[in-house]
Order: C-alpha cells, then sequence, then structure tokens
C-alpha cells in the first residue's frame, strides 16, 4: 500500500521514475523489443553431460590464459584468448586443426591508453567468421565497454556502452558472445548495475551490421539464482548455440565462495530461458575451483567447448589460469 511506504521506499519510487525518463530520453533507436527467430522446440527431456579433457590444452603460465573464442576459418580453426601479464589484459591469437593441438601466434589487441580503451583490457572477446574476415567484439576501457576489431583493425569508438541512471547495465557491459542469425548479429552479454554488490546479470542486443546495436528493452534475460545456489552472487560469460530444436545457453555463474561454474538454459526465442537443473564443475586439479569463459562450436552434432579454468578463487584474476577442452554430450532424463 502506497500509505505504507517510509522514506527509503519514496527515494527508490523517485529513482525509478528518474531513471525511466533518462531510459526514455536515450532515444527510441537504442532499445526495441524483439526475439530471435523462434524454434519448434524439441524433447524436453533433453539435457547435458560435460565430458572435459583431464589436461589444459592451451597455457600461458605464468600468465592468466582464459577467455578462449574459437571460430573456424577453412580447415584451420582460430582461438583468440585472453591473457593477463600481472599489469593488463590483452588478447592473443592461436590456431590449430584439430582444437587440442595450437600453435601460438602473436598478440593482436593490446590496450591503447591514448584511446577510449585505456591501458587496462582488450580482451574477453567474442569471435564471428564475416565476409571471411574475423570479427572480434572485446571488452575495454575501465568502465566496461564493447569495441569490435575486424581482422585485428579497430573501430575508433565502442559499439556498445553501459545504460543510463540506475539501468541494470549502468556499471558495465562486458563478456560478449556474439551469434548471427539471417540478417541479423545477437549479442549476450554481462551487465552490472549500481547496487552494493553489484548484481551482474546477462543481456541481449540486436544489430544489422554488427556496430550499431539496440539493446532489448525488457533486459536483462537472465537473473541471478537464489541464495545458496551456484549462481547467486553473478552470472555471466554466456555461450549460445543452436541444438535440436532449441538455443541453449551455457553460462558462468559465481556462488558466495567464488567458484565459478557452468550453469545451463534453454530457449525457443532466445530472450525467455528456462534455467536447467545440470550444473558443470571441473574434475581436475587444474579446474577445481573454477571453469568458465565457455566458446562452444557445433560440428558434426558435436557440442565442442573450450573454457577457461583455475585452481584458485578469487573475484577476477589470479585463478592460475588455463584453457581446457571438453564436450557436452545429449542425454535424456
Amino acid at each position: 500500500m502506497i500509505g505504507g511506504r517510509g522514506p527509503d521506499a519514496r527515494d527508490q519510487v523517485f529513482r525509478s521514475v528518474i531513471g525511466f525518463l533518462v531510459l526514455a530520453s536515450a532515444g527510441c533507436s537504442s532499445y526495441s523489443d524483439f526475439t530471435l527467430p523462434l524454434l519448434p522446440g524439441g524433447d524436453p527431456h533433453l539435457t547435458f553431460t560435460f565430458d572435459p579433457l583431464p589436461a589444459p590444452v592451451l597455457s600461458d603460465l605464468p600468465y592468466e590464459a582464459l577467455n578462449p573464442s574459437v571460430v573456424r576459418r577453412g580447415p584451420t580453426l582460430l582461438n583468440l584468448y585472453s591473457v593477463f601479464d600481472g599489469a593488463r589484459w590483452r588478447t592473443e591469437l592461436a590456431s590449430s586443426e584439430d582444437g587440442l593441438r595450437w600453435r601460438k601466434d602473436r598478440p593482436v589487441l593490446l590496450p591503447d591508453p591514448q584511446t577510449w580503451e585505456g591501458s587496462y583490457i582488450a580482451a574477453n572477446g567474442s569471435a564471428l567468421l564475416v565476409n571471411n574476415q574475423v570479427w572480434y567484439w572485446y571488452e575495454a576501457a575501465e568502465q566496461n565497454r564493447i569495441g569490435l576489431a575486424r581482422d585485428f583493425q579497430r573501430l575508433p569508438r565502442p559499439v556498445l556502452e553501459p545504460g543510463p541512471y540506475m539501468s541494470w547495465d549502468e556499471r558495465a557491459v562486458a563478456d560478449p558472445d556474439v551469434i548471427r542469425i539471417g540478417p541479423w548479429f545477437y549479442l549476450y552479454y554481462l551487465g552490472q548495475d549500481r547496487a552494493v554488490p553489484h548484481r551482474q546479470r546477462i543481456g541481449l542486443a540486436r544489430s544489422g551490421d554488427g556496430i550499431h546495436w539496440e539493446k532489448l528493452r525488457s533486459n536483462p534475460i537472465l537473473e541471478l539464482g537464489e541464495p545458496g545456489a551456484f549462481d547467486e552472487n553473478g552470472l555471466g560469460e554466456p555461450a549460445v548455440f543452436e541444438f535440436r530444436g532449441f538455443y541453449w545457453m551455457l553460462y558462468t555463474g559465481r556462488d558466495a565462495q567464488e567458484n565459478r561454474r557452468f550453469g545451463l538454459a534453454r530457449s525457443t526465442d532466445g530472450v525467455h530461458w528456462r534455467k536447467l537443473p545440470a550444473v558443470f564443475s571441473g574434475d581436475a586439479r587444474w579446474d577445481s575451483q573454477v571453469v568458465c569463459d565457455a566458446s562452444v562450436l557445433v560440428e558434426n552434432s558435436e557440442i565442442r567447448v573450450w573454457f577457461g579454468g583455475g585452481d584458485a578463487r578469487q573475484p577476477e584474476k589470479g585463478l592460475h589460469g588455463q584453457i581446457g577442452y571438453g564436450v557436452l554430450r545429449p542425454i535424456w532424463q
């Protein structure tokens, strides 16, 4: 009842109204209502097990190697992955024919303090082959934004900005995962708000050219878990793919002790998601505390997953991060 609200409740209503007005003033082109192409759905009893290899397939110790993004160009797999050298995150390139034995190539993106990126990060991205070019959406800037490099040539400005005051992604946009269906690019991403502690949830944006994006008006699309859940402290790093009549999302959840594990959700329209009971964790020493940063390729009906792993629980870095490989195997319950 309105009459029972105290000063804190009135302040919350005031801030919500201001947030709505700011959001509305951002312009209709920035927010829209949409879904991905509707899928028919499949067997509701279908789920997966996760079968990772016991050892990492790519490492850069003593540095952190995390956030793989794997794309196929002809017979070659390209992996744009993130390395933290103790001071900054950069993106490096590796190549492989089988996805297990990788040849390290070179750094391809370093944060540029003379631009909008700042000096800390140009990494944690998502690669996609577009007209035989590698397009790579990546995270940069202290207040995280998302940029785009096409064949490693960066655009001069970010392509996705944090939201307006009091929005769910006001503090940061990060962890992009981009898929393309027909004429549209769809970008799933982590958003962080101003709550204390900050809430990290997953949202969606759409673009016709991969550069100019409209955010889903009803974001976020995936909320935090209940107290005690594996994703109660935050969720992010989505990896979305199609398989047998559904869109599936493999995402990272953080619990109260900073363990990180994979959760699984499914959808028929890419917007309305149902979390499934499956939770996947590492079963080797090197990834015993952290599995994160999934990159998924579906090839010949096999769901291939490259991921980051670590044996130390930390909010951001210091995980002893290395890159592993596994397969999602369908099962019926």
